[in-house]
């Protein structure tokens, strides 16, 4: 056909006809690419074949069954015989039925039952009791149900000697009856004609197309990819083979029961199987050669021989895992003492704690980390482990010095590397909070031992709140005249700070700060010793929520003006 429409557009076309028989080619050689060849292909071949092998695995083989009935029904005798050949004739009796039913060739072997009778499959006597039983259905299952009544009956004479030994016979033939049965529900239910119709209609149609649009145009024409003239399609011959094999292929595996040459041998399966389960239940039923010393009776590490052919597996050592070459540095093989182990994991899991507790804290008191509340108690955790580190204050530093060491052990230590460059923008200084944005604005007056603090008018009930408590705090001790400013503040010789207790720290916390405009002033402790005369230099305290240092003269009570 390729041939006979290359000769015509050669030879028997006007230019015209050859102009539109050209666009025409290249038209179904463009969508002739459309159709999904190797997928609807593919995957209907896979089909074919899985069920192909399934079909096969499943015809019904009897070697496990006669070998539990060889060793289950005991006795020697023609009683014992009889019983084995008969229950291996109904094994063999149910497969015949039902391969006669699924394959062609076997039905051709066995056409009716008289044929079965004949082939010694089937007394007369079974003939009638199987043909009495009506039933619409396939009766391939009734010599399986002769069977287990036997086996029971052996029980009962007590042939079977144990309840597991009957369990495991009929378990065999239950596995045996079921291969019957997959092989009627294979033949019953197969597969759809619709999509067997649709892969054979795609593999024509696309051939058709590939006839025309596979055709070597004229390369004066100058089309793209016509610039050869090879008269004979090589790869489209290549390709039609392989699609084509492959179609040819699903149709013969479709129903492997026929008499094709790569259909199942089921004349040939029936002959086998029946001759050796009679032999194994009644030849070879306690026959046994007689028992001797093997040849390696004394050989500790028995070999077997080789010949010259496979000398060479000698050579090839055996396979002793994938780490038996792994190589290892001799320090690191040495094992580590167990002290030095629990040692390293106490103290591992007692900084995890510490940590889980801090950050437990931070989370639920201020679930907003970036926001105010959050960069509070953050200053307020570094200046507690300040203090615990540097319980003085060294008397020539002044107090920008100090605060500017305050800001920068806050964003170096205390915070974690993410959250550096945030909280730096809210730890201010003593002077001047949060540049750009000030919360408070507080003031010295002329007078040093007076502490003006000027809130907005959002923040003057919170102000007022605050006086209360304020008032509650025990009066200062008195100051000595020699009063220093606020910008020089010299260390006391006892504990400049009290620790601040932690009952406080959560009293603090649970007033948050909204808008940058209120903030919660910590109650205010006098320091240890503050009575003796050698605490004379001005006393400061922290604030909790907010980490404000206010200085407090000791010759007046602190006020707070709105």
């Amino acid at each position: 056909m390729y041939t006979a429409i290359s000769i015509t557009y050669r030879f028997f076309l006007f230019d015209e006809q050859k102009r539109y028989f050209e666009k025409l080619a290249i038209y179904c050689n463009h969508y002739a690419s459309l159709i999904p060849m190797s997928f609807v292909l593919g995957f209907y071949v896979t089909l074919v074949v899985n069920r192909w092998w399934s079909q096969y695995t499943c015809i019904p083989l009897p070697d496990q069954l006669m070998c539990v009935l060889s060793g289950g029904l005991q006795g020697s005798d023609e009683r014992g015989r009889l019983l084995r050949r008969t229950m291996m004739r109904y094994a063999s009796l149910s497969a015949l039925l039902i391969l006669r039913s699924v394959s062609t060739a076997v039905f051709k072997r066995f056409p009716t039952v008289d044929h079965v009778v004949e082939a010694g499959f089937m007394t007369r006597e079974e003939r009638k009791k199987f043909e009495s039983l009506q039933s619409p259905y396939n009766k391939y299952w009734i010599p399986c149900v002769w069977f287990t009544n036997l086996a029971a009956a052996a029980r009962c004479e007590g042939r079977i000697k144990d309840d597991n030994t009957l369990k495991l016979l009929l378990e065999e033939l239950n596995a045996f009856r079921g291969k019957c049965s997959m092989l009627f529900h294979y033949d019953m239910i197969s597969v759809p004609l619709v999509y067997t119709q649709v892969v054979t209609l795609a593999v024509y149609s696309f051939f058709l197309v590939c006839l025309i649009g596979r055709q070597f145009l004229d390369p004066a024409q100058g089309y793209p990819g016509h610039d050869l003239d090879l008269y004979v399609p090589i790869f489209t011959l290549l390709q039609f083979f392989f699609y084509a094999g492959w179609l040819k292929v699903a149709e013969q595996l479709i129903n492997p029961f026929g008499e094709d040459d790569d259909d199942f041998e089921t004349n040939w399966l029936i002959d086998r199987n029946f001759q050796v389960s009679m032999m194994a239940v009644d030849e070879m039923y306690g026959d046994l050669p007689l028992m001797q010393r093997d040849r390696y009776w004394n050989d500790s590490n028995p070999r077997p021989p080789y010949t010259a052919a496979t000398v060479f597996v000698l050579r090839k050592p055996s396979f002793q895992g994938s780490t038996f070459d792994m190589a290892l540095p001799k320090e690191e093989m040495h094992f580590q003492p167990l002290e030095d182990i629990a040692e390293n994991l106490e103290e591992s899991s007692r900084r995890q704690s510490n940590m889980a507790l801090l950050n437990r804290l931070l989370n639920v008191t201020a679930p907003n980390s970036s926001g105010l509340m959050g960069g509070a108690l953050r200053r307020t955790s570094a200046q507690l482990q300040r203090l615990r580190q540097y319980p003085s204050v060294d008397p020539s530093t002044s107090e920008e010095e100090e605060e500017e060491k305050e800001g920068s052990t806050v964003s170096k230590e205390s915070l974690p590397s993410g959250r550096r460059q945030d909280s730096q923008s809210t730890v201010c200084s003593f002077k001047e909070r949060c540049v750009g944005a000030p919360l408070l604005d507080m003031q010295f007056g002329e007078d040093p031992q007076v502490l003006r603090i000027e809130e907005d008018g959002d923040s003057l009930k919170q102000a007022e709140d605050l006086t209360s408590t304020a008032s509650l705090l025990p009066p200062p001790p008195t100051q000595p005249k020699n009063t220093r400013p606020v910008s020089a503040i010299t260390p006391r010789p006892c504990a400049l700070l009290q620790p601040i207790d932690p009952s406080h720290l959560e009293h603090s916390s649970s007033q948050p700060i909204i808008n940058q405009h209120q903030a919660a002033v910590s109650t205010l402790r006098p320091a240890s010793g503050v009575h003796g005369t050698s605490c004379a230099q001005p006393q400061r305290a922290r604030s909790v929520s907010m980490g404000l240092e206010i200085t407090e003269p000791q010759q007046n009570n602190d006020f707070i003006q709105s």
